[in-house]
């Protein structure tokens, strides 16, 4: 099984996601230019190297999709939507070559009263750095499917040319 379905939620359970991801220079700059964020704080070392960090500060856009994207195989594979987010909180700056980490903590569950092949979960999430220092945090609410729903079921191809032999 990958991912949890809405009755593996429980309130109050703590989830510290398994991987951590390094921010390159490469990531930083490409996701600023493609963003078309032109603060240059994020891609002109000269001009950052005056401001008062010193440094290239990475995109917050990135690091806040970066710790959410961590988050995901423990609080959203199986979801079919986010809801929202609310009380983002950027609390410290994120450089180039800082590694992150995410762990989150459920604090809502309950059904869906549109969809009942799904629920509803709420959780608080924060990104920390290498040096645990808390870099962002935010609440979240998600839609997740049941286990018995049937809309991500099947969704791999069948081979024309029969099941994979040893």
């Amino acid at each position: 099984m990958v991912g949890r379905y809405f009755e593996d939620f429980t309130v109050g359970d703590v989830h510290q996601h398994p991987l951590g991801r390094t921010i390159s220079e490469t990531d930083n700059t490409w996701f600023t230019l493609l963003t078309m964020n032109t603060n240059q704080n994020h891609f002109n070392a000269e001009f950052a190297a005056r401001a008062p960090y010193g440094r290239l500060i990475v995109n917050s856009g990135l690091s806040v999709a970066i710790v959410l994207g961590l988050s995901v195989s423990d609080m959203s594979q199986n979801a079919l939507m986010n809801l929202g987010w609310d009380e983002i909180r950027l609390t410290h700056p994120v450089f180039v070559g800082d590694t992150l980490y995410a762990e989150s903590v459920v604090t809502d569950v309950r059904p869906s009263a549109s969809r009942p092949y799904a629920g509803i979960v709420g959780c608080r999430t924060r990104g920390l750095n290498q040096d645990g220092d808390e870099v962002m945090s935010w609440r979240r609410a998600v839609m997740v499917y049941k286990r018995d729903a049937p809309h991500d079921k099947g969704v791999f191809p069948v081979a024309k040319t029969g099941p994979i032999q040893p």
